[in-house]
């Protein structure tokens, strides 16, 4: 087994001496840092990546999720409402039918680098 690697700097390191204002510049703002991490957070959950995986190549209504996903339609719902609220599906309203979409290219761009990334390894 490996022995677990210490995250820290060698006894004799004097540091880099970085740019202190470069530094602070790169900083993430505090509610945008939330933001990203409640993204990342949507995407923490098998369900909802299996859903988002659905609507990669074309909208569908809740029943057509229902059925690839093999999921009642409360629960189907219930992860939409989510993913809605974190920007991630878009919906569309026909007459009685909903339709859903990824949120923009942006979403589809995210998800299949991810995908690519982790078939890479």
């Amino acid at each position: 087994m490996d022995k677990a690697v210490e995250e820290l700097c060698d006894g004799n390191c004097a540091g880099t001496e970085p740019d202190r204002t470069k530094i602070e510049k790169a900083q993430v703002e505090e509610g945008t840092a939330a933001e990203l991490a409640e993204l990342f957070k949507a995407l923490g959950d098998p369900t909802r990546v299996k859903m988002i995986y659905a609507l990669l190549e074309q909208e569908l209504c809740v029943h057509d999720l229902c059925v690839v996903l093999d999921m009642a339609q409360s629960a189907v719902s219930h992860q939409l409402r989510y993913l809605r609220n974190v920007r991630i599906v878009k919906r569309r309203k026909v007459g009685k039918t909903v339709y859903y979409s990824l949120d923009d290219d942006h979403v589809k761009e995210i998800f299949v680098q991810t995908l690519q990334h982790l078939q890479h390894h």
